[in-house]
């Protein structure tokens, strides 16, 4: 399963002023990782977002977001994001600092 290389590249981009990010390929496409969590991803056209269990209800109001069901059922905190949901740079940006603000509340692995 291949991801939108694309995408990727506006994620670097966005993320090449954080310290300690890092990029690893798993569930078949691109994982961005902070503290050794995972924050972002990519399957195919699709961003992966971890937004949190609190802030799921949320996240799933913003347009583009839907269940992340990734296992055949619904993961709490975690949402995908269809292209449209991110099609600006603000937008994209929306969705990094969404997630980079829910990983901060955990503890470093």
């Amino acid at each position: 399963m291949a991801y939108d290389e694309g995408l990727a590249e506006r994620l670097r981009e966005l993320l090449s002023r954080r310290p300690a990010v890092t990029e690893k390929e798993m569930f078949g496409g691109l994982c961005f990782m902070t503290h050794g969590h995972m924050f972002l991803g990519i399957v195919r056209g699709t961003l992966m977002a971890r937004v949190g269990p609190e802030r799921h209800a949320e996240a799933l109001r913003q347009p583009h977001a839907r269940e992340m069901d990734f296992t055949g059922k619904p993961m709490k905190g975690y949402v995908f994001v269809e292209a449209g949901g991110f099609d600006t740079e603000a937008d994209l940006a929306a969705w990094v600092e969404r997630t980079l603000e829910f990983v901060a509340t955990l503890p470093p692995k």
